[in-house]
C-alpha cells in the first residue's frame, strides 16, 4: 500500500505530514506502507492508493481519487485518527 502527502509546493508540509504519518503507522506498528510526499502540481492517482491534503487544498485534489482531508496539518491526534482509519479499512488492523 502507498500513502502520500500532499501539498502546493512539495516541500516542508507535504514533507511533514509524510514523516508525521510513518510515525502514526510505526506507533499503530502497520509495516509494508510506503509514504511519499508531493506537489499538487506533479501529483496523479498511480502515485498513491491515498492522498494526505490540507483542507485549503481538497477541491483541487479530487482528481486523485483517495482523498483525506485533514483539517489541521499540524494536529497529532487527527493524523493519527485518519491514518488508524484508512489503515482499518484497507485491512491493516
Amino acid at each position: 500500500m502507498k500513502m502520500a502527502a500532499v501539498c502546493g509546493s512539495g516541500l516542508g508540509s507535504s514533507f511533514m505530514v509524510e514523516m508525521n504519518i510513518n510515525s502514526v503507522l510505526n506507533e499503530l506498528g502497520v509495516t509494508g506502507v510506503e509514504v511519499a510526499h508531493y506537489d499538487m502540481g506533479s501529483a496523479t492517482p498511480d502515485l498513491a492508493d491515498v492522498f494526505f491534503v490540507g483542507g485549503d487544498l481538497a477541491d483541487s485534489a479530487q482528481h486523485l481519487g483517495n482523498v483525506v482531508v485533514l483539517d489541521s496539518i499540524i494536529d497529532m491526534d487527527e493524523l493519527r485518527e485518519k491514518v488508524k482509519a484508512v489503515c482499518v479499512d484497507e485491512g491493516l488492523l
